[in-house]
């Protein structure tokens, strides 16, 4: 181009997909980002304790996969998984209740990833999603990146109603119910038995899709087991159950599963071949190495021993850290309680001050499908020792009444 020649006119830079442009990030690791300092006692994330793997077991596990298969582990694998995983998690199924074989599950990069796939499988664009409310947020995000329109059932603090379940079924006429009915993200609670009966029985009278995840069930402090929403009759053949192993082993493995029926379950391998193929294989060899030679419940039971008395510090501080007239849940098990402050606090104008006093939590708005209760946060309780947990209260406490009511 000489001189005299005018610059060239480029066009606008193409657009992004319109469901990019509508599904913001994630809040969580948006204060995750912002609170990174050392200094910050963070009850935002979800993070596991790092100081309770067993990091010895899981480096023998991968020392004898790669001494004795090399070239396996780093091969590309099945899309369905490695077949000593699969046996070995669908024995652990069966032993909690639900007959299980390995041909029944699909391994994934995360149970996070089951969700994506299985958005991918069941929705068309504009279908209608049921929820709990509040709802773990990264399904929202995966239900409003594939199109659905997202709707909230109502419930108590039991969790969701089947009688308001029914009624939004019939009217709404859903692709599928998504619910973590046990110790829920984010209030901490547990679907109480009955109600899962319910919520089965509705499903296989209406027809309907239920998506029952569950990545923190074995995590339990107190209390009896519940039995799975799968587990109950007429759910069989409707119920995707959603595994992982990132809370009871290791986050970073991202290892996790589907349990669904044949035809779900290969039209999700499908859409996983297309996503990424299979899920490392040299990380699916380790861990099913890792549950052969042991004792994973004996090292869940030392690592929920640890987050009980984790929860009972949260327990202890609140009163004196919330503001009166606040209520909170109490969680048999899990990583998270749910609090909620009194009118008209609003958790979300309060936070960058709070933060400035260096503690950090969720505020509760991004969790709701709609008609956000801005009074809420959600509290991780399981990733600092007691002693932190009543300083990062005690900080909480000032900051909220240094910055009073928004």
């Amino acid at each position: 181009m000489t001189a005299t020649e005018p610059a060239p006119v480029l066009a606008p830079t193409p657009r992004l997909a319109a469901r990019a442009r509508a599904v913001g990030g994630s809040p969580v690791r948006d204060i995750l980002a912002v609170t990174a300092r050392p200094e910050v006692i963070n009850f935002a994330g979800g993070l596991p304790a790092p100081e309770l793997f067993d990091a010895d077991g899981i480096a023998e596990a991968y020392r004898a996969v790669f001494a004795e298969t090399p070239a396996r582990a780093l091969q590309y694998s099945t899309t369905e998984g490695e077949p000593a995983l699969r046996a070995a998690l669908a024995a652990r199924t069966a032993a909690r209740g639900l007959p299980t074989t390995p041909d029944d599950l699909l391994v994934t990069t995360g149970s996070q990833q089951a969700l994506s796939l299985l958005a991918t499988a069941l929705l068309e664009p504009g279908d209608t999603v049921l929820v709990e409310s509040p709802c773990y947020l990264a399904a929202l995000q995966a239900f409003s990146l594939a199109g659905a329109r997202v709707v909230a059932v109502p419930g108590d603090e039991r969790g969701l109603d089947p009688d308001a379940l029914d009624a939004l079924v019939a009217r709404e006429r859903p692709a599928l119910l998504y619910t973590v009915p046990t110790f829920q993200n984010p209030t901490g609670r547990t679907l109480p038995a009955a109600r899962r009966a319910a919520v089965a029985e509705v499903a296989a009278r209406r027809g309907l899709w239920i998506v029952e995840d569950d990545p923190y069930g074995e995590l339990r402090y107190e209390g009896e087991r519940v039995p799975w929403i799968a587990a109950h009759p007429g759910a069989a053949d409707r119920t995707v159950l959603l595994g992982s192993l990132s809370k009871v082993m290791a986050p970073g493995l991202r290892l996790g599963w589907l349990r669904a029926p044949a035809e779900l379950r290969r039209a999700c391998a499908v859409a996983k071949q297309a996503a990424d193929l299979h899920t490392p294989t040299v990380n699916q060899l380790a861990a099913a190495r890792y549950l052969a030679d042991h004792d994973l419940d004996a090292h869940v039971r030392r690592v929920a021993a640890v987050y009980g008395a984790r929860r009972d510090a949260m327990l202890a501080g609140l009163p004196a850290a919330l503001p009166d007239g606040s209520t909170w849940t109490r969680p048999e098990g899990g990583m998270f309680l749910w609090a909620r402050l009194p009118e008209p606090y609003d958790t979300t104008a309060l936070l960058p001050g709070v933060v400035r006093h260096d503690v950090a939590y969720v505020p509760g708005a991004p969790f709701h499908a709609a008609d956000p209760d801005r009074a809420t946060m959600r509290l991780c309780f399981v990733t600092q020792t007691p002693d932190e947990i009543a300083e990062g209260l005690r900080r909480l406490g000032t900051g909220l009444r240094d910055h009073g009511r928004s």
